[in-house]
This record gives C-alpha cells, structure tokens and sequence, in this order.
C-alpha cells in the first residue's frame, strides 16, 4: 500500500474529479446536482465538507447552496432541508477553523523565523 496521508480524502476528491470530467455538465452545475443528492440522501455534515471545496473551486456560493435548499424541500420535505441546513453549517464551520488553525500556525512560524 502507498504512503499516503489521507488515502480516503484523495480517492474521494478523484471520484469527484472523474465524476466531473465524465459528465456533460458545466463543473457549477455539477456540483450543485451533487448537493442536492447530498440533501436527499440525508448525507452528514462530512459530505458537504469533501464537496465544499470543489464547490467553491467552480463559483457555487453559499446562495447557490440556499436556492437548491428551496427547490428540493417540496420534494425532500422540510426535516431533509433543516438537517442539511444544519450540516452545512456544521462543515463551513469546521472549514473556517481549519483555515483558522492553519493561518496562525503559518504566524506563528514566520514570527519564529
């Protein structure tokens, strides 16, 4: 087996980029089907935060995220879309204290330096 540090994290971020590459739709597009089958499957906050960067990568914004929230809840229902609203929530914020913790890491080092 390779040596790798996130064997899981990077075969999931293939399959999104092949699942991309072999489909007709724009990448945007793409990503905002994938968010709505997240919201149907009921998908964990995890899974918007594997999607959440490729997401970004190709303009979806966070209103984007809010208009496939509102066109799938009358076929989801309302528990699918407030448990999602929740995840997604949850992935932005670990997100943000992630990027939170690798900027001051990165001070921290140049102060050291």
């Amino acid at each position: 087996m390779p040596e790798d540090d996130s064997p899981v994290l990077d075969t999931l971020a293939e399959m999104t980029a092949a699942s991309i590459e072999h489909s007709d739709l724009e990448a945007r597009e793409h990503m905002l089907v994938r968010i709505a089958a997240l919201v149907a499957v009921n998908a964990p906050a995890v899974s918007y935060l594997l999607n959440a960067g490729t997401a970004a990568d190709v303009g979806v914004t966070l209103d984007d995220v809010q208009d496939v929230l509102v066109a799938v809840a009358p076929i989801v229902g309302t528990a699918r879309v407030a448990r999602a609203s929740g995840n997604i929530a949850k992935a932005l914020g670990f997100a943000i204290a992630v990027a939170e913790a690798e900027l001051e890491a990165e001070l921290a080092e140049e102060d050291a330096g």
